[in-house]
């Protein structure tokens, strides 16, 4: 008679108990790992497409990880863990390994090649989540242009107490900024101005700038950047 045989291809969960002087083991249920969120998708999508591109553009200009850190202005060891998959950069990080690379940042995180057409579609999916505050408040990247000679539109929410601070950009970068819901705090220079929903800036950000939620609702607005070629 054949013996019977088992497989067991995920791991159960079990529970010891004594009863009458014995310990019995009692299955429970099937222990499966936790399933990815959309979220974790996204991220790791991300971390693909940024470690592939940088690992691309550095070895096509003979770059070394020391040669491209010192030049992005980045520590050798936040390359190394960006090339191997091992976190996201930040946005700021991400400028910096852009320039130093005369690349857009939109190259970077969802390079799409050269096009002669009049116009080119981008859809939802294909947007690119580059920031998460501490209360939920976050930047996308909705679309962008190829370098050096770099535009960028961007959406931005801000909770409430929440602010961003970004690095200074290249020589003559200039930002559009078009508040649709709250109240944003634009500062700029150590100058800070308030933009009520429904009004715009025109700002010089390559300067030291941060943007920040000073209300008690939470503050939306869409971002167009331009940053010139370096002469």
């Amino acid at each position: 008679m054949r013996s019977a045989t088992c497989q067991q291809s995920e791991p159960i969960r079990s529970l010891t108990v004594k009863f009458e002087g014995k310990y019995v083991i009692i299955m429970t249920d099937i222990a499966r790992p936790p399933s990815l969120t959309q979220a974790d998708e996204q991220e790791a999508v991300l971390a693909a497409t940024v470690a592939a591109r940088i690992f691309e553009l550095r070895k096509s200009k003979g770059l070394s990880f020391d040669a491209l850190a010192q030049k992005a202005g980045v520590a050798k060891g936040t390359l190394v863990q960006i090339e191997q998959q091992r976190g996201n950069p930040s946005i700021s990080t991400l400028c910096r390994l852009a320039a130093a690379l005369d690349v857009s940042v939109a190259d970077l995180v969802a390079p799409t090649e050269a096009t002669m057409r009049a116009v080119t579609l981008i859809g939802r999916d294909d947007a690119r989540l580059l920031w998460a505050g501490p209360f939920g408040g976050t930047a996308t990247l909705l679309a962008g242009t190829q370098g050096p000679d770099m535009l960028e539109i961007w959406n931005w929410v801000l909770m409430p107490g929440e602010s961003f601070e970004a690095t200074e950009h290249g020589a003559g970068t200039r930002e559009l900024i078009h508040v649709t819901e709250g109240m944003l705090a634009l500062t700029v220079d150590s100058a800070t101005h308030l933009v009520a929903a429904g009004g715009s800036a025109i700002a010089l950000t390559d300067r030291p700038h941060a943007y920040a939620n000073p209300g008690k609702e939470p503050l939306r607005f869409t971002m167009i950047v331009h940053e010139p070629a370096a002469e």
